[in-house]
């Protein structure tokens, strides 16, 4: 096995400054630039991708991402990154992150991977600086010593580990799907009332969202730890995602969760044990498909009342306007898009499945413990 510091096989940079990118400058449509919250699988998560002009792309042209460049997080959850991979090559990365770009000793997905293991994670974690806010910079990622093994052993490893989160992908994509056609649905009937030639039925009315369901706020936890262990296993639901365990549960039923405070706009489907945390709005409805697909059409942006920080109450997300069809309607849309959610909770259970699966071999194929030299490339 080699050593090397990651300073030396790899060019670490830090995104754009806050002075050379504000958020005034996102567009509609231009060059997707990565966050802190698109960070934590093999590739990135799509959901609030802000963008930049070619204008300023130009400008920032040392920001661009090319394929097999690794982002990780620089404040936050220090250690989360993503591969960059030939879909995302181009797109950019902001001030919140911090770009490696490896040599040619090591093969850019076996870096991806060490950086995977939960030693490596938690040792990316001792070295963060801040109680309240850790954070992380180029000199501090350059310190993690990488352990590796000659290149054709790692692009084993990499083709071992890849069949695995290539599947996860590939049921990802088709979850894509199947939330596209929910909403295709949604839109057909209670935005564009194709059923009804454009017209709204006489006997709709107009109502809120709190008319079909009920808003709280989640809660503080007994305790939180970022790793699961065999005590402390239940997710902690933070604002945009799980943000650690903890070892109580807070709800046993499907809910929707959102941003109350921090991030805003990202809605979470859960159906199983789960702690909500007080950062969060939890949503609870008998027309669980069609307050899902309200949730995702809500202008949270003006919805905010946070001056400082981002803040949504609990009685804006009530009296959002909706129009409100009867109860045999609101029934009929639940079998139909329950039927396309159904099968995208399946693929969310196999794709934790096969998570579980990649993350124990993990450690045995990087360690050597299992020998990959059978594979053939």
């Amino acid at each position: 096995m080699n050593r090397q510091y990651l300073r030396n096989i790899a060019d670490i940079q830090t995104g754009p400054f806050g002075s050379q990118l504000h958020k005034e400058d996102y567009v509609n449509d231009g060059t997707p630039i990565v966050t802190v919250e698109h960070l934590g699988n093999r590739v990135f998560t799509k959901q609030n991708l802000p963008k930049v002009s070619d204008e300023d792309k130009v400008r920032l042209a040392k920001y661009v991402l090319s394929k097999g460049d690794i982002v990780f997080s620089r404040v936050g959850s220090v250690d989360r990154c993503s591969y960059v991979d030939e879909v995302h090559d181009g797109w950019m990365f902001s001030g919140r992150c911090l770009r490696v770009r490896p040599t040619g000793v090591i093969d850019p997905l076996f870096l991806y991977y060490f950086f995977c293991l939960e030693k490596t994670k938690q040792f990316v974690r001792n070295i963060a600086v801040g109680a309240t806010m850790p954070s992380i910079n180029t000199k501090l990622l350059g310190e993690v010593e990488i352990v590796y093994p000659v290149l054709d052993v790692q692009r084993k490893i990499v083709k071992t580990l890849s069949a695995i989160d290539d599947k996860i992908e590939n049921n990802q994509k088709i979850n894509d799907n199947l939330q596209q056609q929910a909403m295709a649905l949604f839109d057909s009937w209670f935005v564009s009332f194709n059923r009804t030639n454009g017209e709204v039925p006489a006997d709709w009315t107009e109502g809120t969202l709190g008319d079909i369901s009920t808003i709280i706020s989640g809660k503080r936890p007994p305790m939180k730890q970022a790793v699961e262990t065999d005590g402390v296993q239940i997710p902690l639901v933070g604002a945009s995602s799980i943000m650690g365990f903890t070892n109580a549960v807070l709800y046993n039923e499907p809910i929707l969760v959102t941003g109350r405070v921090g991030t805003h706009g990202v809605v979470q489907r859960f159906q199983t044990p789960c702690w909500t945390s007080d950062n969060t709005l939890v949503i609870k409805s008998s027309f669980y498909e069609f307050t899902y697909q309200v949730l995702q059409r809500v202008d949270y942006v003006n919805m905010n009342r946070g001056s400082t920080q981002p803040l949504i109450t609990q009685t804006d997300l009530k009296n959002v306007s909706i129009v409100l069809p009867p109860k045999t309607v609101l029934l009929e849309f639940e079998e139909l898009a329950g039927s396309l959610m159904a099968m995208y909770e399946a693929n969310r259970k196999e794709n934790n499945r096969l998570a579980v699966l990649r993350d124990s071999l993990l450690p045995k194929l990087m360690s050597g413990e299992l020998d990959v030299s059978d594979i053939d490339l």
